[in-house]
């Protein structure tokens, strides 16, 4: 199974990793080599306006830097949905108008084309053939991804709206309680 850039990675219940509980993963790449993402449904609680504050006017609700995944913690991923082209090198398509921009451009010529950006701290990262098995074994959910999953301004319902718009076991998953013994 490959080719899965651009969709959604949804944990099942019983994952059992705590860095991806109940998460929701943004595919940006999928090959033999492996596959990245970055986890949509965890902000932090720094501004991204601390270590970014000439991109800060360009990203939305919530105006956190998120925490991508466990991989790389100080590297820096950004999500950018585009109302305009931009220069030849400064954005890579993932899905339709979303893709990974290039921080390192000049804000104000490069964001000029900047409808939504989402700044993420650290990746999800799997070796090679690592990803199927954890699919195949139930512990994710593959699901087609909406442009506008990667800049929600409500990250905290994310995975409960992903699973729930699939329909059938996938919308009665959504209503599991995160711990089922309090239930």
């Amino acid at each position: 199974m490959t080719g899965l850039k651009g969709r959604l990675l949804v944990a099942a219940p019983l994952l059992g990793d705590p860095n991806f509980e109940r998460s929701v993963v943004f595919l940006l790449e999928h090959g033999e080599e492996g596959a990245l993402g970055v986890v949509l449904n965890r902000p932090s609680e720094l501004e991204v306006g601390e270590p970014l504050p000439e991109w800060r006017r360009f990203t939305g609700s919530p105006e956190v830097v998120f925490v991508g995944g466990p991989v790389s913690r100080s590297s820096v991923i950004a999500l950018a949905r585009l109302d305009r082209d931009l220069p030849s090198g400064a954005w890579e398509p993932v899905l339709d108008t979303v893709g990974v921009l290039d921080l390192t451009g000049d804000p104000d010529e490069v964001g000029a084309g900047v409808d939504a950006l989402r700044v993420f701290a650290g990746y999800a990262g799997w070796g090679s053939g690592q990803l199927e098995e954890e699919i195949g074994e139930g512990a994710w959910y593959v699901v087609d991804a909406e442009p506008a999953d990667a800049f929600t301004a409500a990250p905290d319902v994310l995975w409960h709206a992903v699973l729930k718009r699939q329909g059938g076991e996938l919308a009665r998953i959504a209503r599991v309680p995160a711990n089922p013994r309090l239930n």
